[in-house]
């Protein structure tokens, strides 16, 4: 079995071919050189972070599946500042269109040291912005995003740190090792 952690960055898309019409969008093939590993999850094309990849479906579907609830946590930069009723909020479970979330473990951070951006998060004086950690159960689509937008706080920047026991650390942007 293999099991690879990559460190997905910004406007890299989450599969090893790009089926759009448009311009082509840099994928997973052009970083990772292992035949016959597959995704375990996703990460959107504007998230960043932890991606784990196997060769075994078993190990695959243990990792994606909700009803596992493996905790994956992430570092988010919102737009204003959260207070402790908005992370009351999310320890609770927030509403979303498509039902309750479950509770998530949140809490806000100091910013942390990540590498720069590319493109850089837009920043204006007047707004200002803060750092939350978000362990999360469960992984509809784009949840941790209309987690802070339905608590009122735009995502900025999103980060997924963790999988389970499985971190980034050490791992820069665009670089994969084998767990």
């Amino acid at each position: 079995m293999t099991l690879v952690l990559f460190n997905k960055p910004y406007g890299v898309l989450c599969q090893f071919t790009d089926e759009s019409a448009g311009p082509k969008r840099p994928t997973l093939a052009d970083f990772i050189k292992m035949p016959e590993v597959y995704p375990a999850g996703r990460l959107d094309l504007d998230s960043e972070g932890l991606l784990l990849l196997t060769d075994d479906g078993r190990v695959q579907a243990r990792i994606a599946d909700p009803k596992f609830k493996l905790p994956k946590s992430y570092l988010v930069q919102v737009e204003g500042e959260v207070t402790e009723t908005g992370l009351a909020a999310l320890r609770h479970g927030v509403r979303l269109k498509d039902g309750m979330t479950r509770p998530a473990e949140a809490e806000r951070i100091a910013a942390p040291a990540l590498w720069p951006r590319d493109p850089p998060v837009r920043f204006r004086k007047t707004v200002p912005d803060c750092w939350l950690r978000l362990t999360i159960r469960e992984g509809r689509n784009r949840q941790v995003r209309r987690m802070t937008a339905a608590i009122g706080h735009p995502t900025l920047r999103l980060v997924r740190w963790s999988i389970g026991d499985w971190t980034l650390d050490g791992i820069k942007p665009g670089e994969c090792r084998l767990a």
